[in-house]
């Protein structure tokens, strides 16, 4: 099969891997459609991919993984630094020369009689100067077809990357066993390599996600003065046509994609806001020529949890994978083969196979889909899609948002007074932990910026790496603002309706970045104060929106020392401004 690349750093690269590997055969993969369709037809024809209902799903196709595969593992994850310390208390480490020498003798024959992939992948719009090109080598057709929506795969991969250039991300991947207790997803940041063996599910064998696109670049990022986080990019366009772009971070499976996806209020519609997607997952920030931070979002696809997603949840997002998608571990309707999952309607099909594929019936006493299944749908049928959203140089961002999931404490909205103290509000952001990783479902998480599984080096270093980006001479940087669309009242009822409403939050912040509206100083920051915030029509009690956007200093208490346990953890290379960030807020609060 002839070979597109001519680069000799890739060409012998590719050469000592299959060595290792010892493959059958080797096929590069080129991107184009035909390739597409038969990869889909090969995965059909083993069992991996049941096809769905070609009128209302065309060319997309329902899949289950492993029953003991099907999420992000952080507990076999690991950042193979040179030096132990570059790793971090938030991150488990390995002596790289140990690990590659066991990886290489897990690995030694691992695709005897298989098919070797090449996967060239691009992360981030073509022509772009803040792209950056990957390699997967993988025996899993079934992570080909996923990478094929997720990044710009193949040729014009090849073509992004210099012929004489070794700047480009090595990644190995093999299926093996699914032995979970020889499961392993590691990352060599010194020579930008990746290795996941045994394993076949989304986070951990698609590694353009969080493996590059997050724990690899995030070490590039630091290394040239940049940003690489877990954020959503959406634009917002009020009235008078002003336009605003907004970054936020938030944990795995907690409105993200949602909130990327947002079709406002009637009231806003009609009043002529906009809003729209450039990313639901991932962004790239680059300083520009004008000082400004720019985002690119180095995806191509969405790789959203299923489960919750319907027509009054995400329209944009429904609307998004009706065609050209691959669906894990949802259920599958066998009466129209069409997907379900738990939220998509309120009555659960009559004729259902489970995501184990199993008949499925209430009486079972478990979840048709799994908690974590996921849609992998290309981003360019998104309805909200923003016509910058490949834009080379990025969009300029005007506020950064973080927020988790908080059923007490944490007010509705705030912003931070400026830049250290709103990375102080990322690194102590927290939330109850979901299903999109493995382990316990509900405990409280100190998750900083949403990237706490995420970040490639060490915790202490990365906090002081967002410090050093505010310092910077010359630039305009974006206001830093946190919500929380999840608190409850004492009968543990949502107080916030979420989902499209929370266009009045996003208002608010506009508004504020535009220095049009005022607000309250707060112990935590500024807030809305009386009719700031607009509610017309949601019928909130005045004693439910007070109950919002409350800091009662008593209940403070507990949270304080939960911050300082997690801010010790990190050691000494905690910032002291991140320190003198929490004594202040300590002293503002009374305690």
């Amino acid at each position: 099969m002839s070979v597109a690349c001519s680069n000799t750093h890739v060409l012998s690269w590719v050469d000592e891997v299959a060595a290792l590997l010892q493959p059958k055969k080797i096929v590069w993969i080129d991107g184009s459609e035909e390739e597409n369709e038969r990869i889909c037809s090969q995965l059909e024809n083993s069992g991996v991919f049941t096809r769905l209902n070609d009128s209302e799903y065309p060319n997309s196709f329902w899949s289950q993984s492993d029953p003991g595969d099907v999420a992000r593992v952080e507990g076999r994850t690991y950042i193979c630094s040179l030096n132990k310390d570059d790793a971090g208390p938030t991150n488990n480490w390995r002596d790289p020369v140990e690990m590659r020498s066991y990886l290489n003798n897990l690995l030694s024959g691992m695709m005897k009689g298989k098919t070797l992939y090449v996967v060239p992948y691009l992360m981030g719009p073509d022509g772009s100067p803040y792209s950056k090109v990957g390699f997967e080598v993988t025996d899993s057709a079934y992570v080909v077809a996923n990478m094929r929506i997720m990044a710009r795969i193949g040729d014009v991969a090849l073509k992004n990357l210099p012929d004489k250039s070794d700047e480009f991300v090595r990644g190995v991947h093999a299926i093996g066993t699914l032995d979970a207790e020889e499961r392993y997803i590691c990352h060599f940041p010194e020579t930008r390599e990746i290795v996941s063996v045994n394993t076949n599910y989304g986070g951990n064998a698609l590694q353009g996600k969080k493996c590059f696109a997050l724990r690899i670049a995030s070490t590039i990022a630091r290394e040239q003065g940049w940003l690489a986080e877990h954020m959503l990019i959406l634009g917002i366009t009020d009235p008078e046509g002003q336009k605003h772009y907004v970054c936020a971070a938030f944990p795995s499976a907690c409105g993200k994609t949602n909130l990327a996806m947002l079709v406002p209020p009637e009231s806003y519609k009609k009043a002529g806001w906009k809003v729209e997607t450039v990313g639901d997952d991932i962004a790239w920030l680059n300083f520009g020529k004008d000082g400004k931070l720019y985002a690119i979002n180095p995806e191509a696809g969405f790789f959203g949890v299923a489960p919750g997603t319907s027509e009054n949840t995400n329209p944009n997002a429904l609307a998004s994978l009706k065609g050209n998608s691959i669906f894990t571990n949802t259920a599958l309707d066998l009466d129209t083969m069409t997907p379900w999952w738990e939220g998509m309607t309120e009555d659960p099909p009559k004729n259902l196979k489970d995501w184990k594929g199993r008949k499925w019936s209430p009486e079972l006493g478990e979840k048709a889909a799994h908690p974590n299944s996921r849609f992998t749908a290309p981003a360019s049928q998104c309805p909200s899609l923003s016509a910058d959203w490949e834009s080379p140089n990025g969009v300029p961002i005007s506020a950064i948002v973080f927020g988790g999931r908080r059923s007490k404490i944490m007010p509705l909205v705030f912003q931070a007074r400026n830049w250290q103290h709103g990375t102080f509000c990322g690194v102590t952001m927290a939330s109850k932990a979901t299903a999109a990783a493995a382990g316990k479902v509900g405990v409280l998480k100190r998750d900083p910026m949403a990237m706490r599984p995420f970040i490639g080096y060490h915790a202490g270093d990365y906090f002081k790496h967002w410090l050093t980006i505010g310092k910077q001479a010359g630039v305009t940087l974006p206001e830093i603002f946190h919500v929380n669309w999840f608190r409850q009242d004492k009968n543990e009822e949502y107080l916030w309706p979420g989902f499209g409403e929370n266009m009045r939050v996003l208002e608010w912040i506009i508004r504020r970045v535009e220095k049009k509206i005022g607000g309250e100083e707060t112990p935590l920051g500024i807030q809305p104060q009386g009719d700031d915030l607009n509610v017309d029509g949601l019928h909130l009690t005045a004693s439910q929106l007070s109950e919002l956007m409350k800091v009662e200093s008593e209940d403070w208490r507990e949270e304080l020392e939960s911050q300082k346990e997690f801010l010790d953890s990190i050691g000494s290379k905690l910032p002291r401004e991140i320190w003198q960030e929490h004594q202040a807020l300590k002293e503002r609060l009374g305690l």
